[in-house]
């Protein structure tokens, strides 16, 4: 039997070397994305007079950041797979800098939802990166880079909160813009300088009908769920809404079967193990956000409530930066679990982990160290749920469609989201008491929403525990040569 060649030390050193340059430059930009997200939460509340308009107009602030990215994920996606996943990061960091430095240099609300919908279509960067890194990155450093960069949107949202808060509260609201648009620049000169082209290439026209079938589909229940609550949920547009996206994704799901080179493609999509990994993404995704709905809120009624804990906002941002820091150091937990039991296993163990955060956060909101407790652990628990998902979904798609999984996968948690803000917000409007002559949440209400979350957790759970736990080996490009779409030797098989 022919012995491998041994490596020099010193070659093997600088693969390393330039390993953790690619996972840090991608991480660096999902969380760069994620603090994007989070950027304008702290601004909401004054929004209507910086804007000079109405809550109902400046909620559109939101809305269009969260429109604009679930459109641009699984698009570019699909364009990461045909024209090279680098080439499209970069363009949806560049997005990021357009989108971040109209708002800066906006006063009314027009330039603002433009520049807020570029910015959402920067979404589309933590699938990128993901995809980036099973092409280019060795086996055995996989799965903890993917369990990073998939726990990058919460490493971010949580970090990026009291950063924003602080910078708000202390000066010219522009300067959170200008602060998205210089972390864009940085993360965009280090993917050009550390991150290489991948050569794995899906070939075929873009499917242009596909996009539109799907962008309208969403945009009906996206708009309905998120603004169902100014609307009216029994209100002729919100039902109008619902009722034309039931219609729109089946009409669109029939033509894609037909195409040639769908957007999606729904016979892979259909497979178990992606189709009910896809099914717990939205429901893991609710769960997340109920978390981030309620913590701030707690933490900043006044005391004088009873229940409120009377923090200013910046306070409030601080007590969230602690489950960031857990995700950060628990994510790679996830490539452990996976690689010893599978990605299954590892999913299910950090849903379990979320379920448990609720159940213990409905008796503990009465301190602030509870509700940082609570909220570590169910940021320890998501970090390592998000991490096991790519590892799921990329050991059932071809090599050549990875992206475009990832981007869907990615839509599955934004739908999730949606979703759970809609719920959590009409619970906490039904379950309200009276103070200083205001209507504001109660305690039960919030107890409520961290019920609703809860069970969310255990129902992703059982939906989890179908997912197929192996499937047949086959041989995986980890890395191509340039100008072929898989290895001819290669053997690599990803764990189950």
């Amino acid at each position: 039997m022919a012995q491998p060649i041994p490596v020099p030390a010193q070659q093997a050193g600088r693969q390393e070397g330039r390993a953790g340059a690619v996972i840090g430059a991608l991480a660096a930009a999902g969380i760069t994305v994620a603090v994007m997200q989070t950027l304008v939460i702290p601004l909401i509340p004054d929004l209507p007079a910086l804007l000079d308009t109405s809550p109902s107009a400046a909620s559109w602030v939101i809305t269009a950041t969260l429109l604009a990215g679930a459109v641009a994920t699984p698009v570019t996606g699909r364009l990461g797979d045909m024209y090279g996943k680098r080439r499209v990061l970069l363009l949806c960091l560049g997005l990021l800098v357009a989108g971040s430095a109209i708002c800066a240099l906006g006063d009314s609300l027009v330039p603002i939802l433009v520049g807020r919908a570029l910015q959402g279509c920067a979404m589309g960067v933590i699938p990128l990166g993901i995809s980036i890194m099973r092409d280019e990155l060795p086996p055995e450093r996989m799965g903890s880079a993917m369990a990073l960069m998939s726990a990058s949107f919460g490493i971010g949202g949580a970090l990026g909160m009291p950063v924003s808060a602080a910078v708000a509260q202390a000066t010219d609201w522009h300067t959170l813009f200008w602060g998205s648009a210089g972390l864009g620049v940085i993360t965009f000169a280090l993917v050009v300088a550390l991150v290489r082209e991948s050569p794995v290439r899906g070939g075929g026209r873009f499917d242009l009908m596909g996009a539109l079938g799907l962008s309208a589909g969403l945009v009906c229940l996206l708009l309905a769920v998120s603004k169902g609550g100014d609307w009216g949920w029994s209100g002729t547009p919100t039902l109008a809404l619902f009722a034309a996206a039931p219609v729109i994704l089946l009409l669109w799901g029939a033509y894609e079967l037909r195409a040639r080179t769908p957007l999606v493609d729904l016979r892979t999509t259909a497979k178990p193990r992606v189709l009910l990994t896809n099914l717990t993404s939205v429901l893991v995704g609710f769960s997340m956000y109920v978390m981030q709905l309620v913590q701030p809120q707690v933490l900043q009624l006044p005391a004088e409530t009873g229940y409120g804990l009377g923090q200013s906002m910046v306070a409030a941002g601080l007590c969230m930066a602690p489950s960031g820091v857990v995700m950060m150091l628990v994510s790679p937990l996830s490539a452990r679990v996976s690689a010893r039991w599978g990605p299954k296993t590892s999913l299910i163990t950090g849903v379990a982990g979320v379920a448990l955060g609720y159940a213990v956060g409905i008796p503990l909101m009465t301190e602030v160290w509870h509700l940082v407790l609570v909220s570590c652990i169910i940021g320890a628990g998501i970090a390592v749920a998000y991490a096991a998902m790519p590892a799921l979904i990329m050991s059932a798609v071809p090599v050549t469609e990875t992206a475009a999984a990832n981007g869907l996968n990615a839509l599955m948690r934004s739908i999730g989201i949606s979703s759970s803000s809609a719920v959590a917000g009409v619970l906490l409007a039904s379950m309200t008491t009276s103070f200083g002559g205001a209507e504001v949440p109660s305690p039960d209400g919030f107890r409520a929403a961290f019920a609703v979350a809860g069970v969310s957790a255990l129902a992703a759970i059982a939906v989890a525990l179908f997912i197929p736990a192996h499937r047949p080996a086959r041989p995986v490009a980890t890395h191509p040569e340039p100008g072929t779409l898989e290895s001819p030797t290669g053997t690599a098989s990803r764990p189950a």
